[in-house]
């Protein structure tokens, strides 16, 4: 006769039956730039008039950048990034100091009301030791005790929206580009940066073709072993990142981010083993905040289906495009989503009316974007059923 396993104690079965269903092993995280407060652009404007000193504005952006260090401690976030608040755009910190690139004309950021100056290729870039580095708030970011983020420019965005004007072909551009980030991570990692974020929404919003994945593949071979020895998310937005989510999961990056304005979460049905996931689950291009309850559901579900190795939530697209009082209350958000998963209640989210801005400078009509097709949104958070409307041309100064 065969020994019986022990009987498993009634506690632990009593015990099994209470706790339910795993709660996801959530990070929160500010996954964009912040928008600046009109004290902060008036005081840019004043500067640009003569009418401020540099010191004096630049001690409004440190101050100003602490404030964002403290929200995001505040809220419980896993890292800290400050907002970038003195990043004109994404490209412009490379742009004005990389050999080989210069600072190009205003173009409109994708299919919105904000615009970045284009960086114009002249010859193939060289990393620039230490130019990028002295942009980033170490200080201010160390100070948190929390692990520092900085966001890059990834390859496949970079050399779609660049002018190239040289003999390189957009792979080889593209492998270039990747080198030098990889110099780049090596040396904001040795001053104490923990995590790196690619932004890629031209994987998305102009996505490549079945052929041209195994070059994109092969253009972050470079930047493997920097992200090797660090965390890494992968960042799309602008676009449904469903179709491309394989290839997304297939490049060297710990965590994938994809938009959940555009991106319906029940066609995202595979996700490569181990890897993290990544939902961009607030939305900057309405002043509505969004329903903690409904993202929680949603979380659920993904984590279920698909396993990922731990969920990030953040904004999906850049906050600064609404005013700093909106984006403040829409990160509020997420710590209320965790606490829904782990079964407390959450707090009802406010609506908040659109907020005015100081009126932009005029300046020349930027050249017209190439046409591009959006796909619409097939699911929405709750919040997200009305759309602010469009305001004037606005841009990071």
């Amino acid at each position: 006769m065969q020994d019986l396993p022990p009987p498993i104690p009634l506690g632990a079965i009593f015990y099994l039956l209470r706790s339910g269903p795993a709660v996801p092993q959530v990070r929160l995280g500010l996954t964009s730039s912040f928008p600046r407060p009109e004290e902060l652009v008036a005081a840019t404007r004043e500067l640009d008039r003569g009418r401020r000193t540099a010191e004096e504005v630049q001690g409004l952006y440190e101050s100003w950048t602490g404030r964002v260090v403290d929200l995001e401690s505040r809220l419980g976030f896993s890292t800290v990034l400050g907002g970038d608040l003195g990043r004109q755009d994404l490209f412009r910190p490379f742009s004005e100091s990389t050999p080989g690139l210069e600072v190009g004309p205003l173009t409109r950021w994708f299919e919105t009301n904000t615009f970045f100056r284009q960086p114009i290729v002249n010859a193939p870039p060289q990393w620039a030791p230490g130019a990028f580095a002295r942009q980033v708030p170490f200080e201010r970011l160390l100070a948190s005790k929390i692990a520092p983020r900085v966001i890059l420019p990834g390859p496949y965005t970079f050399t779609a929206l660049a002018d190239n004007r040289t003999d390189l072909s957009r792979q080889e551009l593209a492998v270039r580009w990747s080198e030098l980030l990889a110099r780049e991570v090596e040396d904001l990692s040795a001053h104490g940066v923990k995590v790196f974020q690619l932004q890629e929404p031209s994987l998305v919003v102009d996505p490549p073709s079945v052929e041209e994945e195994s070059w994109v593949r092969e253009a972050y071979e470079p930047l493997a072993p920097a992200l090797s020895q660090v965390d890494s998310v992968l960042w799309t937005f602008f676009g449904d990142g469903a179709p491309v989510l394989p290839l997304l999961a297939s490049l060297p990056v710990e965590t994938v981010g994809v938009d959940l304005t555009d991106t319906d979460p029940t066609r995202l049905t595979e996700l490569a083993p181990g890897k993290g996931l990544g939902l961009g689950c607030l939305d900057s291009r309405t002043t509505l905040v969004e329903d903690p309850k409904e993202i929680a559901r949603i979380v659920r579900d993904l984590f279920d289906r698909l396993e990922p190795s731990e969920i990030l939530l953040g904004p999906g697209t850049p906050l600064d495009l609404v005013p700093w009082e909106v984006a403040e209350k829409k990160l509020s958000v997420l710590p209320q989503v965790r606490k829904v998963l782990e079964g407390a209640p959450a707090a009802r989210p406010r609506q908040v009316a659109p907020a005015r801005r100081p009126a932009p400078a005029k300046r020349s009509k930027p050249p017209a974007p190439r046409a591009r097709s959006k796909p619409k949104p097939k699911v929405k958070l709750k919040a997200s059923s009305k759309r602010a409307p469009a305001k004037g041309g606005k841009k990071r100064r």
